[in-house]
């Protein structure tokens, strides 16, 4: 009994804690982001909050900020929130998704017009998971419908009925294209475990506002993907890219991905209501985030990524890697009640306010470099540095203290 009221306390503190934090996330991007030259959000503020007002503007940082201040307005109902929502939801309808050939462009330049125009499976997967959050908190019905149409427009264009899975990108007018890559460090690979992992989110969040049999099918599919390719049942680390006939082709451990895909795969799973699929995957979940123990440091920081094949190991701590630990370790610890993974998550937390919390200009610093200083010369807000990772991680803890107590 003392026990239990000893880590009640302790899961009791740290939502107060993240509940703070959150209104700072929050507070930083409403106030530092917002264009009101141009329209929408700015695409640059660098680690010492300069602004790049012509930046080009990334199809999934405003994704993200959507999602991030729909779900926001579910856990405070607080019409700021209501309000950014909003506007990142009519920049993205309005210069994002394209009308005419479907899907959503990579990029815009800071006036609004098509930057980077090729089809980005992984940019209209955050895209769907935007608009069903918005959807779920504003209740427009529009919302909702863009987002089962790019459903359907994934499952014509990227699905591939053969050997199943999503090919990763196309050009604008959806034909192959010979650069498939998010960004220059991924392989160039027709298939990826990150990619296959937001579709999959994406497609869960959806399936909340939509619960079609279609969309159950092609979850179901997806976690077989995970069970059969993604992730390695030895190693028990998530396999990154294959060809387009499930051939693997890394050997790169992403530690930030493994811990993150626990607690997708088990949502995902949960919320189609499949028993057996939840039982094998939490067992295979399980086994993952013990992996990722291997890829923590004395602090509670979890490094970045680790080669085997050269015994290499990035030591750098970034921000979102320490955001998914934290939930995918406590995750771990709801599925096993095994206390290690609630104080792996809690130390994790630790090492991002001893870190990785910019106290003095607000945000969350890109990360730590392998000299262990900040690592400055990376962006605030960017292409790639959003709201999403850091303020779900704060959300996301809340839900999982107020749903059990």
């Amino acid at each position: 009994m003392i026990r239990e009221l000893e880590v009640k306390e302790k899961i009791s503190i740290y939502r107060a804690e993240l509940i703070a934090e959150l209104n700072r996330i929050l507070k930083f991007w409403s106030e530092k982001t917002v264009d009101n030259i141009n329209g929408g959000f700015y695409g640059k503020i660098d680690n010492e909050n300069n602004i790049s007002p012509n930046a080009p503007k990334g199809s999934v940082l405003n994704a993200r900020i959507l999602w991030t201040f729909s779900a926001a307005y579910h856990h405070n109902r607080d019409h700021v929130s209501l309000g950014i929502a909003d506007r990142a939801y009519h920049y993205i309808v309005n210069h994002f998704i394209d009308g005419q050939k479907g899907g959503v462009y990579w990029s815009v330049d800071y006036k609004g017009a098509p930057l980077d125009t090729k089809k980005q499976v992984y940019a209209i997967a955050f895209t769907i998971y935007a608009l069903s959050e918005y959807y779920r908190a504003s209740g427009n019905e529009a919302a909702k419908q863009k987002a089962v149409d790019l459903f359907y427009i994934l499952v014509e264009r990227a699905y591939d009925p053969i050997q199943t899975g999503y090919f990763e990108a196309f050009t604008k007018d959806w034909k192959p294209i010979a650069d498939l890559r998010l960004s220059a460090k991924d392989a160039n690979e027709k298939k990826t475990m990150n990619t296959h992992l937001h579709v999959l989110e994406a497609y869960t969040n959806l399936f909340l506002i939509w619960p079609d049999k279609a969309l159950e099918e092609h979850i179901n599919i997806l976690l077989d993907n995970f069970l059969d390719h993604f992730i390695d049942h030895e190693s028990h680390h998530l396999v990154l890219f294959f060809d387009e006939e499930w051939r693997r082709k890394s050997g790169l451990v992403s530690y930030g991905h493994d811990i993150e895909a626990t607690w997708l795969l088990h949502e995902a799973a949960e919320v189609i209501e499949n028993e057996t699929m939840i039982e094998i995957i939490d067992r295979a979940c399980i086994a993952i985030a013990e992996a990722t123990i291997k890829g923590l440091d004395g602090d509670g920081g979890l490094w970045y990524e680790y080669e085997p094949a050269g015994d290499h190991l990035i030591k750098e701590k970034h921000w979102w890697v320490q955001a998914e630990a934290m939930v995918g370790f406590y995750n771990a610890w709801q599925i096993s009640r095994n206390e290690k993974f609630l104080e792996l998550s809690k130390n994790n937390w630790e090492f991002v306010k001893n870190k990785i919390l910019d106290k003095t200009n607000g945000e969350w610093f890109w990360g730590i470099g392998q000299d262990g200083a900040v690592m400055r010369s990376e962006d605030k807000a960017g292409i790639w540095k959003c709201p999403y990772h850091n303020s779900r991680a704060c959300l996301e803890i809340i839900k999982r203290i107020d749903f059990s107590e």
